[in-house]
């Protein structure tokens, strides 16, 4: 490979290895960034769907205890006991995919709590209800237990069902953040690709001007006025490699014309 092909293809070569480089760094990042992304709504999702498995688990429970204690409906004794399985199991889910598990110690504290009011009730206050010849009808007594007691449990519980549902969003700050410093390391690779391409693109014209455009200019002037006016062909300049083997060719041209004429 002769001189001035050489330089030419390494310049090129140069800009083709660069944009491929930069490519794949911005492909390495992005994909990065697209599973973060991914992972988080995941999560988010995840935990969505947690939130609203239990506060359905507590608003089943609540109607089962309201026909139970106000109304006295004994066959509401086994959803109740379901609907707090079904809440504590969720509970247990929660915990064991949760990454931050101090979001889900009041929940827990709210949950044994109703847990130990419904079990208490269930085995003493509902039995006596059953044996009573009232049952099956509204309970002052039973009503006023559901108000004093439960119902504050029962809302303390759903408040912390749904500081659970939010407390990812405060969880996903620092995520955020990291995602945005992704971003950015994803598009530096390709911002440095471009200033480094537009120097050496630069860098091309500039050698390619002096080194073989204004050459080539200078012989076709001087070559033209030779032929023309015999003007005496002298190209001044810093020639090199083939553009330099040219002009003495071109030299050797006239030289022999010279001769052949004299």
């Amino acid at each position: 490979m002769t001189g001035l092909r050489k330089r030419v293809t390494v310049g090129f070569l140069s800009i083709v290895c660069l944009l491929f480089f930069s490519g794949m760094v911005s492909f390495l990042e992005l994909s990065h960034l697209s599973r973060d992304t991914g992972e988080i709504l995941k999560a988010n999702k995840r935990n969505i769907e947690l939130a609203k498995e239990m506060l359905d688990a507590a608003h089943e429970q609540n109607i089962a205890l309201i026909r139970l204690s106000v109304f006295g409906d004994r066959s509401c004794d086994s959803l109740c006991r379901k609907s707090m399985e079904r809440l504590e199991n969720t509970l247990l889910v929660a915990q064991s995919e949760a990454l931050e598990k101090s979001f889900l110690d009041s929940l827990a504290f709210a949950t044994t709590e109703l847990r130990l009011v419904t079990d208490n009730y269930l085995a003493f206050g509902g039995a006596a209800r059953a044996d009573s010849p009232a049952a099956m009808r509204p309970d002052s007594l039973g009503g006023g237990w559901y108000s004093e007691e439960y119902q504050a449990l029962y809302g303390r519980l759903t408040a912390a069902i749904k500081s659970y549902m939010t407390s990812t969003q405060s969880s996903l700050v620092p995520r955020a953040e990291q995602m945005k410093k992704n971003a950015y390391r994803a598009v530096t690779p390709v911002l440095i690709s471009l200033a480094v391409m537009i120097a050496i693109v630069l860098m091309l014209f500039y050698f390619m001007s002096i080194y073989c455009v204004t050459p080539i200019e200078r012989m076709n002037k001087g070559l033209g006025d030779w032929l023309s006016f015999r003007v005496p062909f002298a190209v001044k300049g810093d020639l090199k490699d083939e553009v330099l083997e040219l002009k003495e060719k071109i030299e050797s041209l006239i030289n022999i014309s010279k001769q052949t004429k004299s």
